[in-house]
């Protein structure tokens, strides 16, 4: 099968799903609110630049999760769903996805955003599978740690092959969907790389290297 890739957040999604669930906790009142609020914005600017440490934002997003149980997490996180991530949906974007599956395409949604928040949103879109940093889990609690390797810029490429390697799919004639120049070493890998609504980085490089620009901004 044909693999579609798709980049979550600023891709599918109009905003970040990442950086969003760090605003709702603040409006929530479930975190210190100045602190995080600055450390979110901090991050948020550095994945912007590429220059994010993948590993001390991790570190920092996933910290608020030792703090509920699964349950707890699962109504917040529905919430977070109804509120949030609801409105950042696409109707362009939901019909990309259709017109891959109509033609027998294997949706694989690849994103830096942690499992706990983009495994519900890649189920609504209709995903295959995906790929995502995995949260640590003991005991039925999140650990605040991360297992393996974080699915971000070339660790998106890691995770892809291991993937690869483990289910038998090809990259013969894939498609990668991303707004991001994070995502560069896996657009240089696939088929066919198309930018969406992407940054000026991104923008500039699918011009020169004269591929596809789209946007699915309603």
């Amino acid at each position: 099968m044909t693999l579609a890739i798709f980049d979550l957040d600023g891709t599918l999604l109009s905003g970040d799903s990442d950086y969003t669930w760090g605003q709702f906790l603040v409006e929530k009142g479930l975190v210190d609110t100045k602190v995080y609020q600055e450390a979110n914005d901090k991050f948020f600017t550095q994945y912007q630049s590429g220059t994010l440490d993948i590993h001390e934002y991790l570190a920092f997003s996933l910290a608020p999760l030792t703090r509920f149980s699964r349950e707890e997490l699962t109504q917040l996180h529905n919430t977070f769903m109804q509120e949030k991530v609801q409105p950042m949906m696409q109707e362009k974007a939901a019909a990309l996805l259709k017109h891959h599956k109509d033609q027998g395409h294997f949706l694989l949604m690849i994103t830096a955003t942690n499992q706990f928040v983009t495994g519900p949103i890649g189920d609504i879109l209709g995903m295959d599978h995906i790929i995502a940093p995995v949260p640590e889990i003991i005991d039925d609690h999140y650990t605040g740690k991360i297992v393996g390797v974080p699915s971000f810029q070339a660790g998106k490429v890691t995770r892809l092959n291991d993937w690869l390697a483990e289910t038998g799919h090809s990259m013969e004639g894939s498609y990668f969907y991303s707004d991001s120049r994070n995502d560069l070493p896996l657009l240089e890998l696939v088929s066919h790389p198309i930018a969406v609504d992407a940054d000026e980085t991104l923008t500039k490089i699918a011009q020169e290297r004269g591929w596809q620009h789209i946007s699915l901004r309603d």
